[in-house]
């Protein structure tokens, strides 16, 4: 059974942040915490070592993201697909795809060490619709069409645009998390991206400024 001081600091925060998510949900997402602490101290997945930083820091972090995605799925007749590119320890990948089960998650990865945990997470929590690629993004190819690829203080966002940009079709969206808002970054960004959205977002327990960045090609380029 999930840890009961990390389940009930979990559920206050999604609560304030009125995430809705089911009580199964929740035990999932302490369970992956609980993976991720005990394969952290061999595998250096998270410079945060704390259980309950992770909680605020990682999980509730990641879904901050979990309202947008919902009305981009709900604006969709087809299940989206989605990217999560730098995934590191599978954040925010594992805990989007743990509260989105009908949408299909790709987790990128180039360190061969990460993406083993990965592996084991999706199979210990049984995540069928999550799938592990070690892989750089500059030559990945997805099997499917990817419709959102979301990054986590993997680069900059013109880094960012540009490593996916072969894997993105017109309607395709790139959401970065950052931290106060990029205005240099998005000063370099090509011009064949604009944004489209940019929103401050909010965590339980966490200080410091945090922005969602939404990027789309650009159609008159």
């Amino acid at each position: 059974m999930p840890d009961k001081q990390l389940l009930a600091l979990l559920q206050r925060g999604q609560e304030e942040m009125q995430l809705g998510l089911s009580e199964s949900q929740c035990q999932q997402l302490i369970a992956y915490v609980e993976l991720l602490d005990k394969w952290n101290k061999a595998f250096n997945l998270s410079a945060i070592r704390d259980p309950q930083q992770m909680v605020s820091r990682h999980l509730l972090d990641s879904l901050t993201l979990l309202p947008r995605l919902r009305y981009l799925q709900q604006q969709s007749s087809e299940p989206l697909v989605l990217l999560d590119v730098g995934t590191g320890g599978g954040l925010p990948g594992i805990p989007l795809s743990i509260a989105l089960p009908e949408m299909a998650f790709y987790l990128l990865d180039s360190n061969g060490k990460k993406t083993r945990f990965l592996f084991q997470t999706v199979t210990a929590l049984s995540l069928g619709n999550v799938t592990v690629e070690n892989c750089r993004i500059e030559s990945y190819q997805c099997a499917k069409q990817i419709d959102i690829v979301v990054s986590r203080a993997f680069s900059s966002l013109s880094d960012f645009a540009a490593g996916c940009q072969h894997l993105c079709q017109p309607h395709t969206r790139l959401l970065a998390m950052k931290g106060v808002y990029p205005e240099s970054e998005l000063a370099e960004l090509s011009a064949d991206w604009q944004v489209v959205a940019s929103q401050p977002l909010s965590v339980p327990g966490c200080e410091g400024e945090r922005q969602l960045i939404e990027l789309m090609q650009n159609p008159t380029i």
